[in-house]
C-alpha cells in the first residue's frame, strides 16, 4: 500500500516546485513497494494522462532515477537514448519534452519520485535541479516525521495500555511524550495531529498521580511543550532548538507556565505540571 503522505502536502510541494523552478508542470508519487511508484498528484497538467501511471524502477526517466537513487534529466524525452520509452504515450499526451526526475530518499531508501517538466526541448539549468532537489527534501522530511510519529505512537500505546507494567520505563515514556509533542506542529494531517495530541494526553495522565485541586490548571500547548523539554533536563537554548523557537520565546512560555502553576522554579513547575496531569 502507498505510504500515508497527505495529498494536500504533496500538492503544496509540487506547487512550490513550479514556483521556484519556473517549470509549468510538476507531478509525483510514492513507492507502493520496492520497485513501483504510482503518480498520484499533478500540478499544472493539462490532461489526466499521467495520473495513476505506475513507474517501475529502471523504466523511463523516473524509473531510472529510482534505480540510481539520484536526479536524472532529459532535454527531449521522446528522442532520448538514455532512457527506455514505456511511458511515451502518456508523456506525449501531456506534451512534455524536457523533464527532470528526483528520487525521494529517506534513510538511504527510495520512497518516491518527483518530476518537473517543460513542453519545450530546452536544457534544464542548475536553478531547476536545485528546486527539484529541494522539493524532494520537503517530501523526505514529511515521510521522516511520519516514520518517527508511527514508531512513537506504537511505543506510547503500549505504555498507556499498561503504564505500571514496567516502572523503570517511565523515563522512556516521558521522552516519548516530549518527542511526540515536539512533532505535533510539523504534522499537516489533521487526523494524525489529533491522534498525537490524544496520545500525549493519555501519556500525561497514565501515571494516575493527578492531585485533587490541580486538575483545573490550563496551559497553552507550547507551554506544555516547553515544560516537557525542561522536565528532560534541557536548557532554554536546547529547548528552543528542539521546538524551533527563539530562546527568548522559550523563556516567555516558561514564565507563563510557572505563573499559572504557582511555581517559583523550573523544578517546581515540572512537579506541579505532573500533579496536574499535564506531564507524565
Amino acid at each position: 500500500m502507498p505510504e500515508p503522505v497527505d495529498a494536500l502536502e504533496m500538492q503544496a510541494t509540487l506547487l512550490r516546485l513550479r514556483r521556484t523552478s519556473g517549470l509549468p508542470v510538476a507531478f509525483g508519487g510514492l513507492l507502493s513497494d520496492a520497485r513501483h511508484a504510482r503518480i498520484a498528484e499533478l500540478n499544472g497538467a493539462q490532461t489526466t494522462a499521467l495520473r495513476g501511471l505506475v513507474i517501475t524502477a529502471g523504466s523511463g526517466l523516473g524509473g531510472k532515477s529510482i534505480a540510481l537513487s539520484r536526479p536524472c534529466a532529459v532535454t527531449d524525452y521522446p528522442s532520448s537514448r538514455h532512457i527506455s520509452h514505456e511511458y511515451d504515450t502518456a508523456v506525449a499526451a501531456e506534451g512534455l519534452r524536457s523533464v527532470v526526475a528526483v528520487p525521494v530518499v529517506v534513510r538511504r531508501k527510495v520512497r518516491g519520485v518527483l518530476y518537473g517538466a517543460l513542453r519545450e526541448p530546452l536544457t534544464l539549468g542548475d536553478r531547476t535541479f536545485d528546486a527539484a532537489v529541494a522539493a524532494a527534501r520537503d517530501v523526505e522530511q514529511a515521510l521522516a516525521v511520519r516514520d518517527e510519529v508511527q514508531q512513537l505512537l506504537v511505543f506510547s500505546r503500549d505504555q498507556v495500555a499498561d503504564p505500571r507494567a514496567a516502572p523503570a520505563a517511565w523515563e522512556d515514556v516521558r521522552e516519548a511524550h516530549r518527542e511526540l509533542r515536539a512533532l505535533v506542529p510539523r504534522v499537516t494531517d489533521p487526523a494524525l495531529r489529533e491522534e498525537l495530541l490524544s496520545v500525549c494526553g493519555r501519556l500525561a495522565s497514565a501515571s494516575g498521580t493527578t492531585v485533587a485541586g490541580a486538575q483545573g490548571v490550563q496551559l497553552a500547548p507550547r507551554e506544555i511543550d516547553v515544560l516537557a523539554c525542561v522536565a528532560a533536563g534541557a536548557t532554554n537554548a536546547v529547548t528552543a532548538d528542539r521546538l524551533g523557537l527563539r530562546p527568548e520565546t522559550v523563556k516567555g512560555y516558561l514564565r507563563a507556565a510557572m505563573r499559572k502553576l504557582g511555581a517559583h522554579t523550573r523544578l517546581e513547575a515540572v512537579v506541579a505540571a505532573r500533579r496536574a496531569g499535564l506531564l507524565p
